[in-house]
């Protein structure tokens, strides 16, 4: 399914956001702490934005490695390297079993990648197992709006607008209808929380942006 709307999810990631996907992104990179010099991990990575936002952050002379089943939005990814000046290391691999060694990153982020995968707890605990003591997690996710005018127009938005604009823009109406079912079985904030504790992290907090409807766990190692 990612496959096929890769060379439209930037486009439309864009329209349903109205461009503050790259603000709430700006944010995860500032709980993520990370400085020149560090080395980062980024899960889900997509077409590549999240990792982007960490590069710049890290500097040249850190590293931003990015993991990402999806082939084809790997391939976006890595053609956005040019278009950026920025060199971020893009490789195929499971949230669910990722390819490094124990304590080899100084933090470990995903965007809007959690509510994808089949078991949550054992995603964080990948994702703690990579990081050195000491190390962030930082989860970017959409949630469910919880203000009740808000919550009306969202759910009118998610349910109806998002599908057609996906079967305009991505020729995929069923991909952009997962989204909205994806985010309504997804865990609310609190319940994330607790997840991410039974993962061992430790410190868990959240921030909630844009009217309710995104939510940014961060965690300590």
């Amino acid at each position: 399914m990612f496959d096929g709307i890769a060379g439209s999810y930037d486009r439309l990631n864009d329209v349903m956001t109205a461009g503050l996907h790259h603000r709430w992104r700006e944010m995860g990179v500032m709980l993520a702490r990370v400085g020149p010099g560090a080395s980062v991990l980024d899960v889900c990575c997509g077409t590549g934005d999240f990792a982007f936002a960490l590069k710049k952050a890290v500097g040249p002379g850190g590293r931003v490695i990015g993991v990402d089943v999806s082939e084809e939005m790997l391939d976006v990814a890595r053609e956005k390297c040019g278009k950026n000046q920025l060199y971020v290391e893009f490789r195929t691999g499971d949230l669910l079993s990722l390819p490094f060694t124990n304590g080899v990153f100084d933090a470990c982020t995903v965007g809007f990648g959690v509510r994808n995968v089949a078991d949550i707890p054992l995603a964080f605990s990948e994702m703690r197992r990579v990081c050195r003591p000491g190390g962030r997690v930082v989860c970017l996710e959409i949630t469910q709006a919880r203000i009740p005018v808000f919550k009306q127009f969202y759910n009118l938005w998610f349910d109806h607008a998002v599908p057609r604009l996906g079967r305009l823009a991505a020729r995929d109406e069923s991909a952009y209808r997962y989204l909205p079912a994806s985010v309504k079985r997804f865990p609310g904030p609190d319940e994330l929380k607790t997840l991410m504790e039974q993962a061992g992290l430790k410190n868990v907090r959240y921030e909630i942006l844009a009217g309710g409807i995104i939510a940014i766990h961060h965690a300590l190692v």
